[in-house]
């Protein structure tokens, strides 16, 4: 096992893949000789050259629709959208094209693309640079959606969607690129859709992903002080979603809280909520409660930024009301 941080676990998950498959590619804005906008392909043009590591023109729309042409062509592209803001102009390509072609076409082709993307709040950076939206691609069928909170996962995540056959929206938090854990060196692969227990618990289930999933254990850890036993649920993908995990621990704990740093109204903690009602309504103790981010334009100062969004104290408040 090395230790990496989590930008190395992505570059490392690529170059493998890259060596394992001539038919895997990178493209998109400086992702280059410039090395990414947050180091994620650093080192990878000066080893496979401009042919498998290609710097695009600034246009998210044409990048998107490239690789899902380059995909039903036969290649595994992996293209990287700088903001996961900048996706709402790559919309019909990834959506419409990507995720429906499968279908469209009788399975007589695929798509195997992985779009990959960074968002979240943080660094103060406002209203166009700080987005989570996550929940607009769970919506879209013939889509799958993965979010990574840690680099063991990260690697393992991104190497499974790249071998996966359908088109993967792989959303990676802004602040977690220098996040260190251990890795393994051997090849190995996290399967889509099935979810962590990172903490054990009795008393009430925290449901998360991405950055939530590390402000859940510090929650976790603030509870303990208190008596009350956290088990945290780190989704890894929001789709496919790993309904069965979610349950088990919704029957041992009967107390649900769902959080995301996605705005309220709509999250996609919502559609977990409602498959818990759906599917375990009579384990539950109490009415499910969740921790999203208010419904406003991420402002650019640091006060107002914290205030909108999810934190670990707010999180630790929010189950101590859950359980009562």
């Amino acid at each position: 096992m090395a230790e990496v941080t989590f930008w190395q676990a992505i570059r490392d998950a690529l170059r493998d893949e890259m060596l394992r498959d001539e038919k895997v590619f990178v493209m998109g804005e400086d992702v280059g000789i410039y090395g990414g906008a947050y180091g994620a392909t650093r080192d990878l043009w000066e080893e496979f050259g401009s042919e498998r590591v290609r710097d695009t023109a600034i246009s998210e729309a044409a990048i998107a629709g490239a690789a899902v042409g380059a995909a039903m062509c036969g290649y595994r592209p992996v293209a990287e959208i700088m903001y996961m803001d900048f996706l709402t102009i790559a919309m019909d390509q990834f959506v419409n094209q990507g995720g429906k072609n499968r279908y469209m076409f009788g399975g007589k082709t695929t798509v195997p693309m992985v779009l990959r993307t960074q968002g979240g709040a943080g660094r103060c950076i406002a209203a166009q640079h700080s987005q989570s939206l996550e929940a607009w691609f769970v919506h879209a069928p013939g889509v799958f959606v993965v979010s990574p909170s840690n680099p063991y996962d990260a690697k393992g995540l991104l190497k499974a969607s790249i071998r996966d056959d359908n088109p993967v929206r792989f959303f990676e938090h802004k602040m977690i690129y220098g996040m260190k854990g251990e890795v393994p060196e051997e090849d190995y692969v996290v399967p889509l859709g099935r979810a962590n227990v990172t903490h054990e618990g009795d008393d009430v289930t925290i449901v998360i992903y991405s950055m939530m999933a590390n402000l859940a254990l510090e929650a976790a850890g603030i509870l303990e002080q208190d008596g009350i036993s956290a088990e945290v649920i780190d989704l890894r993908s929001l789709k496919p979603l790993d309904v069965d995990t979610i349950l088990r621990s919704v029957r041992k704990t009967g107390r649900v809280l769902l959080a995301s740093e996605g705005c309220e109204n709509n999250n996609a903690v919502t559609e977990v909520a409602m498959r818990i009602n759906e599917h375990g309504f009579d384990y539950l103790d109490a009415p499910m409660k969740r921790i999203c981010a208010a419904d406003v334009p991420i402002p650019m100062s640091p006060t107002l930024e914290d205030a909108c969004i999810p934190t670990a104290p707010r999180i630790a408040e929010a189950a101590k009301e859950l359980v009562g």
